[in-house]
């Protein structure tokens, strides 16, 4: 049976691996975020959506990249923060939503803890989880 199931797919395989491979590098990790995005879009929480399997094999091909490429040092909350910051190119300057530069360098350098607004806030900016800057 797997036979013939192979039989099938190999044919059709060379214009859906470009999708369906695990991603190596940070240029195939990125075409796949963008088409992840591209398919959170198109299917929202319909999960009997055509492309929803499509969308949650694609998911995990992401998250297995990030938690093998992004490590986050979870020892705090500035750590979280300049991860991110670094990982998307941003400057204190970038980062108005928490303050001027000056509370971002004492943020920053663990001089000054970020507030329930400011964790609201960067959670929105970066797409992620609020407990990322909490302790």
């Amino acid at each position: 049976m797997a036979s013939a199931l192979l039989k099938k797919i190999e044919p059709t395989w060379s214009s859906v691996s470009y999708v369906l491979s695990v991603p190596h590098t940070k240029k195939e990790y990125k075409r796949l975020c963008a088409l992840l995005d591209e398919l959170v879009d198109e299917v929202k929480s319909d999960s009997k959506h055509q492309l929803a399997s499509l969308m949650e094999t694609i998911g995990i091909l992401v998250a297995n990249y990030e938690d093998k490429h992004f490590k986050i040092d979870n020892s705090s909350p500035a750590s979280a923060l300049k991860f991110l910051m670094n990982e998307n190119g941003l400057s204190q300057s970038d980062i108005r939503e928490i303050g001027s530069q000056g509370v971002v360098s004492e943020i920053l350098n663990g001089k000054r803890n970020l507030n329930v607004r400011q964790i609201k806030a960067l959670a929105e900016k970066f797409s992620v989880s609020p407990s990322v800057f909490i302790i």
